[in-house]
């Protein structure tokens, strides 16, 4: 093995410096040793360095020190590439024969307005000024610039639907369907001569293959649940109902559904899209044979603060339409007996008891100062009472099948003939509390029927659980699903409240009949007072379904699955009398429904008392407060 030799390196001369002392090793001396001495000694080093030279200058025939080539390394001289290499300007000085003599580094004196100053700082700023856009401006401008949801229409509680979400119909998100036509945006009143009405809602069910479960649609949402309130035989599935061809389809099947053996549909606008007074259209077909009984197809609509299928939200509320403090207001509409028109020639079926209602939950007589635990939606009257507050109901139709009043020739079929059976419609609103053996004033002032050959007072007028005014009009025979299957119009126009109150409905496009709120007057034997009109925001619901509790059900001949189409829904308002919105001034819904939101979204909750575990509120009537 060769001796180890560790010479100590010096750094190379500066640029001044004479090449001859470039290198050399500390061998103890202090005498500097030229290279070319000391690749001559006979040393390790040497003979090392002597060997690697000679193969090397095989392939260089340059020395490796490049100021023996002639290159000067001063830093004053310019040379051709140095402006590739530094991006500083270089200004070149030239003789008068254009050689360059050297050059000046551009300087600015640590001044920054430079261009290379203002390319490096404006970068910065316009990167910097993009992250605050992004992170900060933008949710700023959003804030201020935002306009946020109103509390009417189908905006309530949290500025959001129902369902706590507004999803996306791309180009259709107003109130007025973009496929209304024209020429249905305003129309002439049916009850009131000379008076315009202005479409305010509408929905034509253009865009195909819509959904309806909740959260699907900013204005309806259908339920899943049972209908246990009237004894359905279905279960009532958003898969049942869907937009197809312009219309809205609600199925009635055969199908095993959640133990039960029929799968059909309903749907409503509650909490989204309300109205208080004017007029409201739906063109429909009908679904089945107009001969075969059982379907129980229906549109109509109720008071927001009450929810049709989620029986807690129900209980003390429908059918109320009441603002007084008496004995209408407490459960049975009686006290200790008292009156005896309570508990005589009532309901057949519960022994003659008038009412089996649980009293008003929201009446006038609840105490002015409530107690823990206890809220009213208000608001109150100027004498410090509150308003009373409920859940009424006004039909649009039920339809049903019945004798014929008109044969298929328009001749007149009287009423104890052998009459063929076929289409009807009944068109009633609920009320609550009761006249005595339901019998409300039906005078020829109060009950007004456009035509009695076709139209003609309903034989039901309630029960223990509701009141009814109704009327049952033959429809068009043809506009069924399986005969003709053409469409025809169904409404009803009302003005809510007491003595000018009143609503209308229509059939096939025409009045059918009409009562006035004096109908509904004080009744000095059940000792109740009027009943108005609903004044309750109400919203829409439209469902199929089946129950013995409408009557017989023909399931050997029902040719299921059977359809409902409705072409669409139009509401209007006379003009500058616009009122919609489930959460009004004058009778809001949104802070209580928050309130008890789990009433109004658990349909296992059937009662308000039992099942929810809330009480109805102190009735003073009752000597309570």
């Amino acid at each position: 093995m060769s001796p180890s030799l560790s010479p100590s390196i010096t750094p190379l001369p500066s640029k001044e410096t004479n090449s001859s002392t470039a290198y050399s090793p500390n061998d103890g001396s202090s005498t500097p040793t030229s290279f070319s001495s000391l690749l001559a000694a006979d040393t390790a080093f040497g003979k090392s360095m002597k060997r690697t030279t000679s193969v090397n200058s095989v392939y260089f025939s340059l020395s490796p020190d490049p100021r023996r080539w002639g290159s000067n390394l001063s830093p004053d001289v310019i040379e051709a590439d140095d402006e590739f290499h530094n991006p500083d300007h270089w200004p070149v000085l030239r003789d008068k024969n254009g050689r360059v003599r050297g050059a000046y580094m551009y300087d600015d004196n640590g001044a920054i307005f430079s261009v290379r100053g203002f390319a490096n700082v404006g970068c910065l700023v316009i990167l910097c000024i993009g992250v605050l856009v992004l992170f900060a401006g933008y949710p700023i401008i959003t804030t201020y610039v935002h306009t946020p949801l109103s509390s009417f229409g189908a905006f309530n509680i949290g500025g959001v639907n129902a369902s706590g979400q507004v999803p996306t119909m791309p180009g259709n998100m107003g109130l007025i369907d973009v496929h209304t036509p024209q020429s249905a945006y305003t129309r002439p009143s049916f009850n009131v001569p000379g008076q315009e009405m202005e479409l305010v809602f509408s929905d034509e069910f253009e865009v195909e293959g819509r959904t309806f479960y909740p959260g699907d649609d900013p204005y309806w949402e259908a339920v899943d649940l049972h209908y246990w309130q009237t004894n359905n035989l279905e279960w009532y599935d958003p898969a049942a109902i869907t937009t197809k061809n312009g219309s809205l389809v609600i199925t009635l099947e055969q199908k095993e559904t959640h133990d039960l053996n029929y799968q059909g549909g309903m749907m409503s606008s509650w909490n989204k899209f309300c109205f208080t007074g004017g007029y409201i259209e739906a063109s429909v077909q009908l679904p089945g044979l107009n001969n075969i009984a059982g379907l129980w197809p229906a549109v109509w609509t109720m008071g927001n603060l009450g929810r049709a299928g989620y029986g807690a939200s129900l209980e003390g509320m429908w059918p109320y339409t009441y603002d007084a403090c008496d004995v209408g207001t407490v459960a049975n509409q009686s006290v200790a007996g008292y009156p005896p028109a309570a508990s005589e020639n009532g309901d057949a079926s519960v022994g003659g008891v008038l009412s089996y209602l649980p009293g008003q939950r929201l009446s006038r007589c609840s105490c002015p100062t409530l107690g823990p635990g206890e809220m009213h939606p208000g608001p109150k009257h100027s004498d410090g009472t509150w308003v009373g507050r409920a859940a009424p109901e006004i039909d649009i139709f039920e339809a049903q099948v019945g004798k014929l009043m008109l044969g298929p020739d328009g001749e007149v079929i009287l009423p104890d003939a052998d009459a063929p059976k076929g289409g009807q419609v009944s068109q009633s609103a609920q009320w609550a509390p009761f006249n005595a053996q339901y019998i409300w004033q039906n005078t020829s002032s109060n009950e007004l029927i456009a035509n009695p050959q076709i139209s003609t007072l309903n034989t039901y007028m309630g029960s223990s659980t509701q009141q009814a005014t109704s009327v049952v009009t033959q429809t068009d025979q043809n506009c069924y699903e399986g005969n003709g299957g053409c469409f025809s119009v169904y409404g009803f126009e009302y003005k809510p409240g007491f003595d000018t109150g009143y609503i209308q409905w229509i059939s096939s496009g025409t009045p059918s009949w009409t009562i006035n709120a004096a109908g509904m007057a004080a009744d000095p034997e059940t000792q109740i007072s009027a009943r108005p009109v609903p004044q309750e925001p109400l919203y829409i619901l439209m469902n199929m379904g089946m129950s013995t509790n409408f009557g017989k059900v023909d399931l050997e001949h029902i040719p299921f699955p059977v359809h409902m189409y409705v072409d669409y829904v139009r509401v209007y308002q006379p003009k500058g009398q616009r009122n919609i919105g489930c959460d009004p001034a004058d009778f809001p819904t949104a802070a209580y429904i928050e309130q008890y939101s789990e009433a109004y979204t658990n349909p296992n909750l059937t009662t308000w008392k039992d099942g929810y575990g809330q009480p109805f509120l102190r009735n003073s009537f009752l000597g309570q407060c």
